[in-house]
């Protein structure tokens, strides 16, 4: 959940200083008005340049709940879908944020950016990798900006890594292993929604490992993946006494459990680089291991962390050779400047939006960590090495 405006940050001035033109409010919708949709408001809030003007749900009443939750007052809410939201030119829609669940990825956002519309879609991209590529192509088509929420780039210690890795500190890089994962942790705060197949689609896979993903692959310059050996595992979720589900739901929530809990691979990059990649919603171990980049010169540890949804609490350190010396130097953490990284996300979107700027998280970079993670799906249904065939968009 995105933090609340802290009452000593002025909004009114950006990260680099220079003062917002609120002169114009860019007017936003908000697709999907559950749980994560919250995170968006509360960013959006705190903008003075933004006017949230509509809100859609499939649950009729819920966006008009949402809105009055948030102290939205003049928003229209009485649409029984998205296209009937996307549809409505009295609006005059710049963007939206698409928070549905994972399987509803993809529809609002083609149809959005077919009527002109930039969107900030929730992360994973999309369930299957088919379908982030017709979100691809309707974002070629419309010109518009599409940016995949990945707000932990944003955070100044994960923005460390790449520059320690652009640096050449470490030299050619060979082999990654990167991952996380929680002792207990399959997420089941609002119901069934993350872990049910048809509407969740993929489980610890798409909702904390594309972080890991992201985490390694945006330092070392997002190469394409060219084959994947992926195994997945649903143990814990599918066993009625999981100690994570509440009382009481024991058994439904294990009836209704349809994706991974764990997932692991071997992918071989462009360049000839090695991913090592595990992830855990469920696991009998507090961690799978730092993330660790190795190469010709030195390597880099980063200390493990469940998500990777934020920043990291320990120092990184680089082991090296100086003066013929083997070597470990610790890299100290860099504070927080107390912004929420989800505010970061939102203002990078928007400015992208008014002053005509690349998307902050492009779909040109994320397509690759779809097609890991869809290739680690499709192996490990067929229980061998898959190639990972992109077509050109």
């Amino acid at each position: 959940m995105a933090e609340k405006m802290d009452a000593a940050l002025d909004y009114n001035v950006k990260a680099d200083n220079t003062v917002v033109d609120a002169s114009r409010k860019l007017r936003i919708g908000i697709i999907g008005c559950g749980w994560i949709a919250d995170a968006h408001m509360y960013s959006y809030k705190n903008m003075p340049d933004v006017e949230i003007v509509a809100g859609a749900d499939i649950i009729p009443g819920k966006a008009a709940a949402y809105m009055a939750k948030h102290g939205i007052t003049g928003a229209k809410t009485d649409y029984a879908s998205h296209k009937e939201m996307l549809d409505d030119e009295s609006l005059k829609l710049d963007a939206v944020s698409i928070c549905t669940y994972n399987r509803a990825h993809a529809e609002p956002a083609i149809y959005a950016l077919k009527k002109g519309v930039h969107v900030l879609l929730e992360k994973p991209f999309t369930v299957t990798l088919d379908e982030a590529i017709e979100v691809m192509k309707a974002e070629k088509e419309s010109g518009k900006i599409l940016s995949i929420g990945f707000q932990p780039r944003l955070d100044a210690n994960m923005q460390q890594i790449k520059k320690i890795v652009e640096s050449g500190e470490l030299g050619q890089v060979y082999y990654i292993q990167t991952g996380g994962g929680r002792r207990r942790g399959i997420p089941t705060p609002f119901g069934t929604s993350f872990i049910a197949n048809e509407t969740g689609g993929i489980g610890a896979l798409g909702d904390i490992g594309c972080y890991s993903l992201d985490l390694v692959l945006n330092a070392i310059g997002y190469p394409k993946p060219l084959t994947v050996s992926g195994y997945k595992s649903d143990f814990f979720g599918k066993d009625p006494n999981y100690s994570g589900y509440p009382a009481g739901k024991k058994e439904e929530y294990a009836k209704a459990f349809g994706v991974d809990d764990f997932a692991a691979a071997f992918v071989r990059l462009e360049g000839g680089i090695i991913l090592d990649f595990r992830i855990a919603w469920a696991m009998n171990l507090d961690t799978p291991g730092d993330t660790i980049i190795m190469g010709t010169k030195g390597s880099l540890r980063v200390p493990s962390t469940d998500c990777w949804n934020g920043t990291f609490h320990s120092p990184m350190k680089i082991y090296h050779e100086v003066a013929g010396l083997q070597t470990v130097t610790e890299v100290p953490l860099i504070p927080s400047d107390k912004v929420p990284l989800f505010d970061k996300k939102i203002r990078s979107f928007l400015d992208a939006i008014k002053y005509n700027r690349p998307a902050p998280v492009p779909s040109s970079q994320i397509i690759y960590n779809q097609a890991i993670i869809d290739g680690i799906a499709k192996s490990a249904e067929a229980g061998r090495e898959i190639e990972v065939v992109i077509p050109e968009i």
